[in-house]
């Protein structure tokens, strides 16, 4: 039996001033899915350094402090082009004052990752959506953050 080559995720949670939230979409020509920004541990990174930079290169967001852990999540999927079965995913809170999503990264560069669009989502219309979230219940858990505070452990945020 083959096991699985699942690839660590480091994810922010980004919360503004009015709870509102920053996700990114990506479009993988069969699906649209918004998510929390992030993505792979690269070279040794802790998982701040794998934030900073992601949260650099896909919002253009430099200055934060790192909330705690908050969510896990184990997601099997086919992911660059067979390379990974799918991935472990980390989660952790991030706070800011609201800034005007702005990528480091070129849109052609981030197109190259499935990345389309970068926007922030009041929890009303997180709640009304009719799109797919990552995980499925995102809607559900940033309520709960909002509402209940934070869990006294990293819960499961399921597929």
């Amino acid at each position: 039996m083959n096991e699985l080559r699942l690839r660590l995720a480091i994810r922010a949670i980004v919360l503004d001033e009015d709870e509102r939230v920053l996700l990114v979409r990506f479009d993988f020509g069969d699906r649209v899915v918004w998510a929390t920004p992030g993505g792979g541990i690269e070279d040794q990174e802790t998982d701040e350094q794998t934030l900073r930079r992601e949260l650099l290169e896909e919002a253009g967001l430099e200055e934060f402090e790192l909330g705690p852990l908050v969510w896990t999540r184990t997601h099997e999927f086919p992911l660059a082009v067979g390379r990974w079965d799918g991935q472990i995913e980390r989660y952790y809170v991030v706070r800011t004052p609201a800034f005007e999503p702005t990528p480091q990264l070129s849109w052609e560069e981030l197109r190259l990752e499935g990345m389309t669009a970068v926007r922030w989502w009041r929890l009303d219309e997180l709640e009304a959506a009719e799109t797919v979230f990552a995980p499925r219940r995102l809607p559900l858990l940033v309520r709960s953050l909002v509402e209940e505070g934070l869990p006294t452990e990293p819960i499961d945020a399921g597929v």
